[in-house]
């Protein structure tokens, strides 16, 4: 079955091999500023200012001017909660201009309505194959000393897949559920019309 997959913001902003590297950020002549951005955007978990200075190969100042930018700007958060401070994605905005890009995308409501029932449908698939409810269930399942190296890995790798998955439900169906919200403003004057 052929599947439209649609991008998230996150994999957008998610650097290649090569990019994740500070050398060739560095050798493609990035900005310090822009490294930084980068590294931030694609955070997946909480991670303090000296993690992203060194993940941009960037010092520690100029990046925490950066960071506190971005959380001026609403694109992270800062979180002073524990020992240290740390900066996440905003994923909310996030999705909200992920849902947005889907309805100004040129796909048709009934086309995000499929993708939507295609993802429910595999990650229905992989509960039925390897009997289990959640992603982490899954990853319970390594436990399993009769698995090959093989089959541990393709689990791993289902189970971050079906973690995606559940995000992209969450979007795609929002997208869907706001559909008249998220036209772009000139639609909604000319049905008004």
């Amino acid at each position: 079955m052929a599947s439209t997959y649609m991008k998230t913001a996150h994999e957008r902003w998610r650097m290649t091999e090569d990019e994740s590297d500070p050398e060739s950020l560095r050798e493609r002549r990035t900005t310090g500023e822009d490294r930084v951005r980068m590294v931030a955007r694609q955070l997946s978990e909480p991670r303090t200012a000296n993690w992203i200075a060194s993940e941009a190969g960037w010092s520690h100042e100029p990046t925490k001017r950066v960071l506190e930018r971005l959380v001026d700007d609403g694109i992270l958060h800062r979180d002073e909660k524990g020992t240290h401070t740390t900066y996440l994605p905003d994923y909310r905005r996030q999705s909200m201009q992920e849902a947005m890009r889907l309805r100004d995308s040129g796909h048709t409501v009934e086309e995000l309505t499929d993708r939507l029932g295609d993802m429910k449908t595999q990650i229905r698939d992989w509960k039925d194959e390897f009997d289990v409810e959640s992603p982490n269930q899954l990853r319970g399942t390594l436990a399993d000393e009769s698995l090959d190296a093989a089959e541990e890995e393709r689990r791993r790798e289902v189970a971050r897949e079906w973690e995606h998955r559940q995000r992209r439900i969450q979007i795609v169906g929002f997208a869907i559920r706001e559909w008249d919200f998220l036209a772009p403003t000139t639609e909604r004057t000319e049905a008004r019309s």
